[in-house]
């Protein structure tokens, strides 16, 4: 009876694991390889290792201490060290392979790839980390197609590198979700806020013994800025700043968004009660935005000049067609040539340009640089 109630589930169901899960049918062939590949990286040493004391105790020619017998016997050795070398040397750099795949995976999910295309923006990102080895570090940045418009946000964290990531991910998170869920850019700001607390709470108690909170001292000195762009259907900016530079608008040439002084960044003091949003105009057909961190204007060449990015970008203002991942490469280009070695700093780039038809605009239509204030 098992067996006729097995037949009769028939294939699909006969290959279903404990609890009805489906079996893969490629695992037994993945574990065999993964047999066989320890049994490789096992097995060649200890044949290299047989092959040397076989010769030491079996060959006669080793019991001899004639000069020629000494130069075999070298030579047997030598090929043996060199062997067991280059084993070494095969299986470190496939797991090495492995350790900068999974790496890779992981900063790609953290900071995932931005489409080329968002409402009619075409978009393009670059990024460069301090640290050595890794593509994400202290900067962030994300755009997300919303009921609301398309959202940007750009940030800095305090510091750079590895160090910064666990900062990076608890504000990105919170922006994820806080772009689709709130009406208005002063609470997505808000909702930034006090996930950046809960992070830096639960790391000072991590850090502490005991699990005790940090002294509020050592907490006051992390901060993050931050840059929250709206673009509506109609291509109209509105913008809220937290410490962040301003983006510069490409429209035949570069010119900051706007002159107004921006808030504190988030950390270093709460968010007033009322937080003003800056209504910006329109974004053109044509014009693009370049939001960037400050590590691309502070980078400095060997006589300490500054990268100049706001020329660089009137430079490359002057062919309007140039797609925004070109315009990436290019920028990137200078700056490396500037400063001669890799950044000191991490340094991003996001590129921002409206591909959508144009727009009339309406009479009495506020132009740039205009400010109201939500709550």
């Amino acid at each position: 009876m098992p067996r006729a109630r097995a037949e009769a589930r028939g294939p699909r169901e006969r290959d279903r694991g404990p609890r009805g899960r489906d079996r893969d049918p490629r695992l037994p062939c993945v574990g065999g390889r993964r047999r066989f590949r320890r049994v490789l990286a096992l097995g060649l040493p200890t044949v290299w290792g047989a092959v040397a004391i076989t010769y030491k105790l079996a060959c006669p020619m080793a019991q001899q201490d004639g000069m020629g017998a000494r130069i075999v016997s070298s030579a047997v050795f030598f090929a043996v060290g060199t062997g067991l070398m280059v084993h070494v040397h095969h299986t470190l750099l496939r797991e090495l392979r492995q350790v900068r795949a999974v790496a890779g995976a992981a900063q790609n999910v953290l900071l995932r790839p931005l489409p080329p295309r968002v409402e009619g923006i075409a978009l393009a990102a670059g990024r460069v980390s301090a640290s050595r080895g890794a593509s994400v570090g202290g900067d962030l940045y994300e755009v997300a197609a919303t009921d609301h418009g398309v959202r940007v946000v750009m940030g800095d964290v305090r510091g750079h590198g590895l160090a910064a990531i666990g900062t990076v991910a608890a504000v990105l998170g919170s922006f994820r979700d806080a772009a689709h869920d709130e009406p208005e850019l002063p609470l997505v700001m808000r909702r930034l806020e006090r996930a950046l607390g809960r992070h830096l709470r639960e790391r000072s108690r991590a850090e502490q013994p005991g699990g005790e909170s940090a002294p509020e001292g050592s907490l006051a000195e992390e901060f993050v800025t931050v840059l929250l762009l709206e673009i509506s259907a109609e291509g109209e900016l509105s913008a809220l700043n937290c410490g962040h530079p301003w983006p510069y608008l490409l429209s035949g040439q570069a010119v900051p968004l706007t002159d107004a002084d921006p808030l504190p960044p988030l950390g270093l003091f709460p968010l007033p009660g009322d937080l003003p949003v800056l209504c910006c105009g329109r974004l053109q057909p044509g014009e693009a935005l370049v939001l960037h961190t400050d590590g691309m204007e502070d980078a400095r060449d060997a006589a300490g000049e500054f990268f100049p990015l706001q020329a660089v970008l009137t430079e490359a203002a002057r062919a309007p067609s140039r797609p925004p991942q070109d315009l990436i490469h290019e920028i990137y280009a200078e700056l490396l040539r500037h400063v001669g070695r890799s950044p000191s700093d991490d340094a991003a780039l996001l590129v921002l340009r409206n591909d959508r038809q144009k727009v009339p605009r309406r009479q009495h239509e506020p132009g740039r640089r205009i400010t109201r204030t939500m709550s």
